[in-house]
């Protein structure tokens, strides 16, 4: 028997998430602050759940994608959270990009308030990894949770690593992250100087696809950067700022130096402030012209 799944957290990368644990046949109760975000995941088959205490009753399998470290809190821990009405048994998984020891934190709390094990498991590929099944999970917790929600996870990702005990995970996500902003950073570069070096800058991704510069962002990005095409968004500037402070944090607590992940956060603040932090990543390139 398949196991009951509660999904909360229907935002860009949750819809889709959804809709494939759904064409795999999957039970799955939906709830978002926003109630019509339920909708067109309750027509493709989800039931939705009237609040988090009847969301919480109802799972086997509790996932979370929420946007930050204060979401995952008031959706776990406060007033009719989740803590106070899940089943002791229960696994919690969270796909959300949070404070690794804030994850840490969390999952002693659950384990003891509610007696639900955590497993985190941020993802990275984007609205398009999301929509085609080929999320990069990165795992932290105990093994047998995460070997026992493998095939679970094998509807979302292409490939599930576990990294160790819980909040491993978002070590990872936080690294993987660094690497993100200072790609963007001169993908955004570099399309912009094409531009202003008379070369057509559509051609730089092709150009460059299979060399030692090549990588997924540029194939993603630079198409968009060069043919101002920002929309539907996929990666918001804000939720890479977001992740840069969780690096922050990170680096501060060992104090390890990451001085151009620094400096791509300086410039993607910049951005933001000059009014993009709710649209595209690719709109970084208009930072530059």
């Amino acid at each position: 028997m398949t196991p009951a799944i509660s999904f909360i957290g229907l935002g860009l990368m949750g819809q889709p998430m959804v809709k494939r644990l759904l064409a795999a046949g999957h039970r799955v109760r939906v709830w978002n602050r926003d109630p019509a975000k339920m909708q067109p995941l309750v027509a493709a088959g989800a039931q939705a759940a009237a609040s988090l205490t009847e969301a919480a009753h109802a799972a086997d399998v509790l996932m979370l994608c929420v946007s930050d470290t204060a979401a995952v809190e008031a959706v776990v821990f406060g007033e009719q959270g989740l803590a106070a009405h899940a089943q002791a048994g229960a696994v919690l998984v969270d796909f959300s990009s949070i404070d690794p020891a804030a994850t840490r934190d969390f999952a002693a709390r659950l384990a003891t308030e509610a007696g639900v094990r955590w497993v985190d498991v941020p993802v990275s590929g984007g609205v398009r990894g999301a929509e085609t099944g080929q999320l990069v999970m990165m795992a932290g917790g105990e093994a047998a949770d995460v070997d026992a929600l493998r095939p679970l996870l094998a509807v979302l990702g292409q490939r599930v690593t576990h990294m160790g005990t819980v909040g491993a995970g978002q070590v990872t996500k936080v690294c993987n992250q660094l690497i993100v902003a200072a790609n963007s950073v001169l993908i955004a570069e570099a399309i912009t100087l094409a531009e202003a070096a008379g070369v057509d800058a559509s051609r730089l991704a092709p150009a460059l696809a299979g060399g030692f510069a090549d990588s997924l962002p540029l194939q993603i990005l630079a198409p968009r950067m060069s043919a101002h095409s920002y929309t539907p968004v996929q990666w918001k500037v804000a939720t890479l700022l977001k992740d840069l402070g969780n690096a922050a944090r990170v680096a501060a607590a060992h104090q390890h130096p990451c001085p151009l992940a620094a400096l791509a956060e300086r410039q993607l603040q910049a951005h933001a402030e000059a009014g993009f932090a709710q649209q595209d990543l690719s709109t970084l390139a208009e930072h530059y012209r």
